[in-house]
């Protein structure tokens, strides 16, 4: 299947832990290399977002840490110490090809509140505007998996990034060659997987777990966010950062690594809905479900449970009377609201709450379905 990619404006590209790291600390030809293949796809009039890690284990080498860092505090210690050293290599690459870098960092709540998402999304598009190649990277600092804030890998969030603004094509370089049917490493039969039209669960079952002693990335989490991407209707390739001149040759069409096709390309704002955490949900009854698969509104007297606390305009899961979710919201009204509202008709919410409510819970541009995108 011939790839062609001559249309593709804006690509992200994301950059593993361990393409990156030498055991002294940062590989400085591997970023050189990276960033001027950059400058030839800028050149050729793409725009370029990268995201990268690297930034754990570049401050664990700086301590001269042999074991992989677990504790969330001394993480963050190292991303802190980290960062500044990732981002010293990537200004004074770019600077020799002429090109300005800037550094976003990302927390998952950064992404969940529309207000903070869409100011993001307008500060990346100015700097795409005045051709600066924004490098991304989760704010390992203050991002943690306890407290809900963190993506968990850079790839999802690459996958969030590129979903989010728009692009084209998401390129995950790596240290192996693509996805395999089984672990090449073990496994002298495995074969490489050069076109992923689909990612059902048993391209899911060819992943293992994390790559490398500082990476919390694997071939799982690379897929997962391919699959974030292909919602947003961009195609995704995970290659080897090790072929030479692999970002070129991959953007002329050679068929370098596995390329994921995109699914049909859903709005901007259900993406947002879809890709955000849930803070609470709503059981509804089954003449509720069949009303909101009909493209109707939630109606009060269609809820039978809320769970969680939330808050009106955050996302919401929407489940059926067995519990399972089927769709994803946004509410015009609390939890708290909501659980009052529950069972009523939409005449009593005056009553109930006071004038000037809206007479819906939420409507069918505020709901997405989940089986829309498995």
């Amino acid at each position: 299947m011939n790839r062609d990619f001559s249309q593709v404006q804006r690509v992200v590209v994301k950059v593993g832990t361990n393409l990156l790291s030498t055991a002294e600390g940062i590989d400085e030809h591997c970023i050189e290399d990276i960033v001027s293949q950059i400058a030839i796809l800028m050149g050729k009039g793409i725009q370029v977002l990268l995201v990268s890690s690297g930034a754990i284990g570049m401050g664990a080498k700086e301590l001269h840490l042999k074991d992989a860092v677990k504790q969330v505090a001394m993480r963050q210690a190292c991303a802190s110490i980290g960062q500044p050293i990732l981002m010293s290599s990537y200004r004074k690459a770019f600077k020799h090809h002429g090109i300005v870098c800037s550094q976003i960092l990302l927390t998952r709540k950064d992404m969940n509140n529309r207000h903070t998402y869409v100011n993001l999304r307008n500060s990346v598009m100015t700097l795409l505007d005045l051709g600066v190649v924004p490098v991304f990277n989760e704010n390992d600092v203050v991002s943690t998996a306890e407290i809900g804030s963190a993506f968990g890998d850079n790839d999802r969030m690459s996958a969030m990034v590129a979903s989010k603004i728009d692009a084209d094509l998401l390129i995950i370089l790596t240290d192996i060659p693509g996805v395999y049917t089984a672990d090449p490493k073990k496994d002298p039969k495995a074969t490489l997987l050069g076109e992923i039209e689909m990612l059902d669960e048993q391209i899911f079952s060819y992943a293992g777990g994390a790559g490398s002693t500082f990476s919390t990335g694997g071939m799982k989490t690379k897929l997962l966010a391919a699959k974030i991407a292909a919602v947003g209707g961009c195609g995704s390739i995970i290659a080897s950062g090790y072929e030479k001149n692999s970002l070129v040759r991959l953007l002329e069409g050679e068929p370098l690594g596995s390329y994921i096709h995109p699914l049909q390309r859903i709005s901007q704002r259900a993406r947002w809905i879809l890709n955000n955490s849930h803070l609470g949900s709503v059981t509804v009854d089954d003449g509720a479900k069949k009303a909101l698969y009909d493209h109707k509104s939630l109606l009060p007297k269609g809820i039978v449970k809320v769970s969680g606390v939330f808050g009106q305009g955050d996302v919401i899961q929407v489940c059926s009377e067995d519990g399972k979710p089927f769709a994803k919201a946004v509410p015009y009204y609390n939890s708290t609201d909501i659980a009052l509202l529950a069972g009523h008709k939409s005449k009593d919410i005056e009553e109930i709450l006071g004038s000037g409510k809206k007479d819906v819970i939420f409507r069918p541009e505020d709901l997405v379905f989940l089986d829309n995108v498995e």
